[in-house]
């Protein structure tokens, strides 16, 4: 008898990593829409692809958010969102959730897997996510000039050097571009769906391409 596809001797096949995808794991809100493409373009700045839970239909989630983080080589963790938020009054818990998902990944089954951290206020993670201490935390105060400064300085050992000025050209091109690329689709925001999300992310490719050697 043949052993099921994707199994060896019952065991599951190692997932494959990939080694410009960067699982991107920020809050989707109407607030965060330009900070959002923000990271899409600075992420393809550098040659980079980036991965989002936007892209997983609703059915067993979990699951397959665990599996986009093992194909992803690095992992971007965005904790702006640890407010109470209207209507409920709540805190938002996807984005440490996801992190210690990333963190977990890295030391038991890929050490060669690299999460950072990010936030717009300085120091509040270590009182939110105490656990988090000796953490280097990248603080970009909320703006588009921060985040790409930031993803900048966590990207700096790549191979592929772009510029802060060339990240703001493209995040500059893009945000231009952004009406007809969601039209494509039908969309009116990055975050209506997976559709939506690669369209944007595939232009900020191209249009990186162009703008960095």
């Amino acid at each position: 008898m043949q052993p099921r596809r994707g199994k060896r001797h019952g065991v599951p096949r190692k997932k494959k990593t990939i080694e410009k995808a960067v699982f991107l794991n920020i809050p989707y809100d109407p607030q965060f829409h330009n900070l959002c493409l923000a990271y899409i373009c600075a992420i393809a700045s550098f040659g980079l692809v980036p991965r989002a839970t936007l892209e997983i239909p609703g059915t067993r989630r979990l699951d397959r958010i665990i599996g986009l983080i093992e194909e992803c080589a690095f992992s971007m963790h965005d904790l702006s969102r640890v407010e109470r938020n209207a209507p409920l009054r709540l805190p938002r818990f996807n984005m440490p959730f996801e992190l210690g998902l990333a963190m977990a990944w890295q030391k038991l089954r890929n050490r060669g897997h690299l999460w950072y951290v990010f936030e717009t206020q300085p120091h509040r993670a270590e009182k939110t996510l105490s656990d988090l201490a000796g953490t280097d935390v990248y603080v970009h105060g909320g703006t588009i000039k921060g985040v790409l400064r930031e993803v900048s300085n966590a990207f700096v050992r790549e191979k592929r050097k772009a510029t802060f000025d060339q990240m703001l050209q493209v995040y500059q091109v893009t945000r231009r571009a952004l009406p007809s690329i969601l039209k494509k689709s039908g969309s009116e925001s990055i975050f209506d769906g997976a559709r939506a999300f690669r369209d944007v992310c595939v232009s900020a490719a191209e249009i990186a391409s162009m703008l960095i050697p």
